[in-house]
């Protein structure tokens, strides 16, 4: 379970795209998340030790790609961005 402003959420599918520049890292997360009365959200935060931060998150055009090829994977997150069907 995580924490949403909605309150809280079970955390269906995620995607976690690791980027890099000079010098520093960190991870952007794109979430699926459900909540116990079956709303769901999509959630885009990114990570600098494990655990989600709210934040802006920006993709380069390579990271784009990664995020498609990774949803290839994750069929009902893919459907929530609207990149496909369920």
């Amino acid at each position: 379970m995580v924490t949403t402003a909605f309150g809280q959420a079970e955390l269906v599918e995620e995607v976690k795209i690791p980027q890099r520049l000079d010098g520093k890292a960190w991870t952007t997360h794109v979430q699926l998340l459900e909540s116990k009365d079956g709303d769901w959200y999509v959630r885009f935060a990114y990570s600098t030790d494990g655990s989600a931060r709210r934040g802006p998150v920006t993709f380069r055009g390579a990271d784009l790609e990664r995020l498609r090829k990774a949803l290839e994977k994750k069929p009902r997150l893919r459907t929530a961005l609207g990149f496909g069907e369920e």
